[in-house]
Parts: C-alpha cells; structure tokens; sequence
C-alpha cells in the first residue's frame, strides 16, 4: 500500500473522529449565524429601542452565547487532534515524513471545517425563518413581524468561521512538531487531571458568586453616586467574582461531590475518578453550559414578567375606556361616541370626564459633560398634567384634600419604576399660555393605577389653585380626560373602530411620543439650543402606522381600552417576546448541545476502562449505572447551578427596583416557576436520550 492509500484507510478507519468536530462545528455557526440574523434584523431593530434595556440585554446574552460556542468548537478541535494523533502516530511509525503528513493534514482539517462551518451558516437562514415563522403561525402575526434580513450579518458568522480555520491549522501544527511517536500515538488517553482543592472550595464558592452577584449589580450605581460619572464597561470587572464562584463550585463537584455520606461517596467511586481523570475539560464545559442555561434562563423569564405585569393592569381598571386628548382638538364626545357603540350592540355607563392642564415644572435638571454628569436648576424643566380636586374627584371617585401651596402626585399602589420618574421638587408652576407662575410644594402622593403611564406625570392641585393658573390658558396647553364602562358585554370591534375614529379626529400637532416634552422644548429652544426631540436621536410615532409596538406603547395619546389591550397584547410586543424567545432557544441548543458532548466524551474517552471492568466480572446493569452517573454529573449539575443562579438573580432585581416584591411580580416568579419545570423535562429527556446512545455505544448489554 502506498502512504497514502494507508493514510485514507486509517481515516475510513476512524471516521467517528470527525464527526463530533463537524457536528460541533455545524451547530456552532448555525446557532451564531442564527443569532446574527436576528440581532440585525431591521424587524428587531426598528422595535427595540436603541440604548434601551431590551437591546443590552440581547447583546448581553449574544456575547454570552458565543463566548459558549467558541469554547465547545474549542474544545471540539482539540478533542478531534487528540483522536487524530493515532493516526498520526502510526504514520509517524511507517516512516511518514512531517512534510509528507503536513498536506494531508491540512487539507483534511480545512476541508471537514469549511464543510462544515459552511454548511452551519447556511442552516442558520432556514433556521431563523423555521422559528420565526413557527412563532407568526402559531401564536401571533402581524405587519412587524415581517422578518427582513440584512446581508451584513454574515460579518459575525464568517469571523468565527475564519476563527475555526485558524484554530485548526494552529492546532495542527502544534501536533506536527512533536518528535516522540508514543506520545503521539497515546495522546487519545493522555488524561488531565485537575489541581484538587479542599471540600472548603464548594460552600466559599457559593458565597464568592453571590458577593460577585452583589457587588457587580451595585458597582455602576455606587461609582455614579461617588463620582457622578458614569464609569463605562470596566465595571463589569465587579462580576468577575462570579465566574470565579463558579469555577469553585464546579471543581468541587467534579472532584468531591456534594455527598456527606461516605458510604454514598463509594457508589459513585468509578465514575467520579473518570471525571476527576478528565478534570480540566469537565470543569470548562460544565463552567461553559452553567453559563449558557443561566441566560437561557434570563431571556424566558422576560416573557412572563411583562406579561403578567400587563395582566394584572389591565385586568383591575376602574374603567373599560380612557381616553384623553387636546382642548384644542375635535375629539368625539359622549353622543357621539354612545352612538357609534349601538352600531355594535354595546351601551355604555359611568361616562366621566374631568378637564386638566398641561404647566411647565420646575428642578433641578440632568445633564451631561462628556462622561460626566450633573445637575443644574430650571425653571422650565418639565411638562406635568395637573387636574384640580373637584375634576380628580370626578374622574376616580377619590376625594383628596389638597393645602393651598401644594399638590399631589399620582402614582400606583405598587409604587413601579413610572411612579418614580414623577416630578415631586418642583416649586414653582408655569402657565406656559401667559407665563403666570405659581408657587408651590410637594405634598404627598396619592395612588390611582389608570393614571400612571409611560414618561408622563399626573397631579392633582388645590381648586382655588387650579383656577388661578389656568387663567388665560389656551387649548394647546389644556385637555381633557373621558373615561367610561361598557354596560354588559363588551366588544373589541367597538373598540378598534373608537379607536381609530379617534386617531382620526387629532392633527398632526399630536403626533408625537409620550417622551417628547414640549417644556424642554421651549426652554432650549429659548437658550438657543436644539432640543434632542427635533433631531434623528427621536423615535418618530406615525397616525399612518397605528398597529404598531413603537405607536401603541409610545403615542402621548395612546387611549387605554381593556378590551383591545388584552386582545392585542401579544400583537403590541410580539417583536419583544419573539426575540426573547429566540435566544431562550439558542443558548438551550447550545447548553445541550455542550452536555451531550461532554457526556460523549467522558463516556468513549473511557471505553478501555468500562471494558476492564467488564473482564472483572462487572455486570451490564453495573456498567449501565455508572454511565447514568456520569451523564447525570454533567447534565444535573450545570441546570441546578445556573437555574437557581438566575432565579436567586432575578429575584434581585425585582427587589433591587422598588424596594419589594410585589403581587405582579409574585405571579411572574410562578409562572417561571412553571417554565424551570418545562426545561427540566426537557433536560430529562436529553439526560435519558443520551444515556441509550452510550449504552449502545458501549455496547453494554442487559
């Protein structure tokens, strides 16, 4: 035989050497191109807004996730060079000469890895359009949910292809310099074991990651108090701690387990020396998985708590409908309005209304200076909606008392983040029609839950008040608010057509969001100063666009109608819950797919021993139990470390917002309560899956 005939039998021979490094491979770049798509979609983008929270943490979670590709194509490689050195080996043997080896080499490795890696970037479009389609098909549709890709997000997937080939061929030519032939041919069993740690390294891990965890959430808010600047992204150096934590725990359960008993500890004598064997590349993949379930974790759990938030809103309003609107703008009044709902069999009662005016407030201003940023004394600060206590009385049925000099703000009975953005240190009032002022104070809050709404604040004023800086104002700068219930049943037909027959009766004076603030406006405009709401930086609301997520969250006239709002929850924030959902997927198949790896190669990496054990009299139920225990390591122990972690987290941060845990909130833990289990089946299955491809791998008979 010529050595190149011996060199394709003994690559025929050992074909399932490549076929974890090619399934590696193609999954990486199908699940890193699938992202990309996604992350870069104008579909997305045009949605979520830029610099918003959503935004952070799809990118978050997408470093997250590719950071977990990288390692397992890593790892992946070395494992397909470790299996390859044999071949190599022999080679070696026979009298190939390192030049002779180096083309087959390389053309073998850069053949199976574009193979791959192209055939993964491919599978990436089908993928995305399979999900997203599925989702359209199956829970919601509508106009936003046409997925438009943009070519540019082949950049991300092509660097890690050329990452990959690099890797390869670095990898490759590390193994060509050896000179020992043994060593070579032995590397496939060459183990590595891990520097073992006392049993203190599990529980100082634990409160490692949770001091990390801490730490890392408050860092950026302890340096803005101390330096009043923001500090950028090294300060996610304070979440180091966590990973470190990890790693501890990890070693820990590698080389000690978390069992007490001794007796138990014995059971699990064979399997855990297996793994302790292997111990570097167990720790980093379960290290790897941990940090990949974590996230999965993150991005489902966003799905219930906006849901159950909007849930709970909707469902305990004091009214079926609200609307507001300009005094200035031809809006439909009650006949009307009762009119077009007997076209659709619905009557109405409780009909409200109460009139408010728009003043300019004053405080102290944020601004910024580069990094930097302070605050600085306006008179002209913000616009803040203000009713009297006769029109708040009317409105909600609440009676107040407010001291002349002062007013009150509304806010909600769970106190959210909207309530805080209330403006409680103005003291002075500005009727921007005639420039009057009035002198005032804050007095205390006053809860009213229909009230609260994005960017934009409710007070209530003294009457006598009320009545001395309204003086003179004009429509521009006065409204009106309508409230009403459907007497029976109620009707979503009724309910659209209102709704656009109202969109219809504003000019396009009103076409703006919620956060254009025509106080700011007009102080800057004042100093000679482009207001931020005139430029490109503002998200723009079109009458021309009414179904969609940026006008229905957005428009500073949206109406509240409980019907339609359930209807069209789903609608209204199915870009959200579809990208949210879509990383779940992701960085679940990635986490999976790193465990049935890892479970793979601790399982055949060990075939000699599982074959000795044999030969001393083992039986196949034995063997069998060892390879569950080796599967259920890797498996159980990154899902319970990163699944508690991000629960623990979330928890965190539901608190860290408001100071408490309210009853939304509680409702959102119960349904990601809910959702763990469903991840736990599923990891179940794969653990079981996993297991009856081993047995039969290992050929272990019952």
């Amino acid at each position: 035989m010529t050595m190149k005939e011996l060199e394709k039998k003994l690559r025929r021979q050992d074909y399932r050497q490549a076929k974890l490094y090619l399934f590696c491979n193609f999954v990486s770049l199908m699940l890193i191109t699938a992202y990309s798509i996604m992350m870069l979609a104008p579909t997305v983008l045009d949605v979520l807004p830029e610099g918003g929270d959503s935004r952070k943490q799809m990118v978050a979670i997408f470093v997250m996730a590719a950071v977990g590709c990288v390692a397992f194509t890593i790892y992946a490689t070395a494992l397909f060079f470790r299996r390859k050195s044999r071949q190599v080996g022999i080679l070696m043997a026979l009298g190939a000469s390192k030049r002779q080896l180096a083309p087959m080499l390389y053309r073998e490795v850069l053949v199976l890895g574009l193979l791959s890696c192209a055939c993964g970037v491919a599978a990436g479009f089908p993928f995305v359009a399979l999900i997203w389609n599925s989702f359209r098909l199956l829970i919601v549709d509508s106009a936003e949910m046409a997925l438009h890709i943009r070519m540019e997000c082949l950049k991300i997937p092509l660097a890690f292809l050329l990452l990959v080939i690099v890797l390869a061929c670095v990898t490759a030519k590390s193994y060509l310099k050896r000179t020992d032939i043994l060593d070579t041919i032995k590397e496939e069993h060459r183990n590595e074991p891990i520097k073992e740690l006392g049993k203190w390294c599990g529980p100082a891990g634990i409160v490692i990651l949770l001091v990390g965890a801490v730490t890392g959430y408050y860092a950026p808010e302890v340096y803005m108090n101390l330096t009043q600047s923001y500090g950028g992204a090294w300060l996610n150096l304070f979440y180091v701690p966590v990973f470190i934590g990890l790693y501890m725990m990890l070693l820990h359960t590698v080389v000690h387990g978390w069992h007490v008993r001794k007796k138990t500890y014995g059971k699990n004598l064979v399997s855990r020396s297996m793994m302790k064997f292997q111990g570097k590349q167990t720790v980093n993949n379960l290290l790897v998985s941990t940090v990949l379930l974590a996230g999965a974790c993150f991005a489902v759990f966003y799905v219930p708590a906006m849901a159950t938030g909007n849930f709970l809103n909707v469902r305990n309003r004091t009214y079926d409908y609200l609307y507001h609107y300009r005094a200035d703008q031809e809006v439909p009044g009650r006949e009307e309005t009762e009119k077009l709902a007997s076209e659709y069999s619905v009557s109405l009662k409780d009909w409200h209304e109460a009139p408010y005016l728009s003043l300019g407030m004053d405080g102290m201003k944020y601004k910024e200076d580069g990094k930097r940023f302070y605050y600085e004394y306006e008179k002209l600060k913000t616009e803040g909606n203000f009713f009297s206590e006769e029109g708040f009385r009317e409105l909600t049925g609440i009676s107040v008392t407010v001291e002349p000099g002062t007013y009150l703000a509304v806010s909600d009975e769970e106190g959210s983040i909207y309530s805080r953005q209330l403006a409680t240190d103005s003291t002075i009032l500005t009727n921007m029609a005639t420039r009057e002022t009035l002198d005032v104070r804050f007095a205390d809050y006053v809860c009213y839950d229909l009230l609260v709404v994005v960017d934009t604040g409710y007070y209530v004023l003294n009457d006598a008040d009320y009545g001395k800086i309204a003086e003179g104002i004009t429509g521009e700068w006065s409204g009106r608010m309508a409230a009403f219930n459907a007497d029976g049943e109620d009707s979503y037909p009724f309910a659209d057509r209102f709704f656009r027959t109202l969109i219809s009766s504003f000019d396009e004076n009103c076409e703006v969001p919620s956060y254009y603030d025509r106080v700011q406006k007009i102080s800057e405009n004042e100093k000679g100063e482009v207001y931020w709401g005139d430029t490109e930086d503002m998200e723009e609301v079109s009458f021309e666009k009414p179904d969609s997520s940026g006008f229905r969250q957005f428009w500073r006239y949206m109406p509240k109608f409980r019907v339609m709002d359930q209807n069209d929850f789903l609608r209204t924030y199915a870009v959200y819950l579809m990208v949210f959902i879509f990383i779940f997927l992701i960085c679940l198949t990635a986490a999976c797919v790193i465990c049935y790896t890892r479970c793979q190669t601790i399982a055949v990496s060990n075939r000699y021993v599982f074959d000795d054990l044999r030969k001393l009299g083992a039986p196949p139920a034995f063997l069998k139990q060892e390879v569950k225990r080796q599967c259920r390591t890797v498996i159980r122990t990154p899902s319970v470390i990163g699944i508690c972690m991000m629960t623990l987290l979330y928890m965190m941060i539901m608190y860290a917002n408001d100071g408490k845990i309210g009853t939304s909130e509680v409702i959102a833990l119960g349904v990601c309560g809910v959702l763990i289990l469903l991840i736990i089946l599923l990891l179940y299955i794969i653990y079981r899956g996993t297991v009856r491809m081993l047995v039969k791998e290992l050929e272990i008979e019952e």
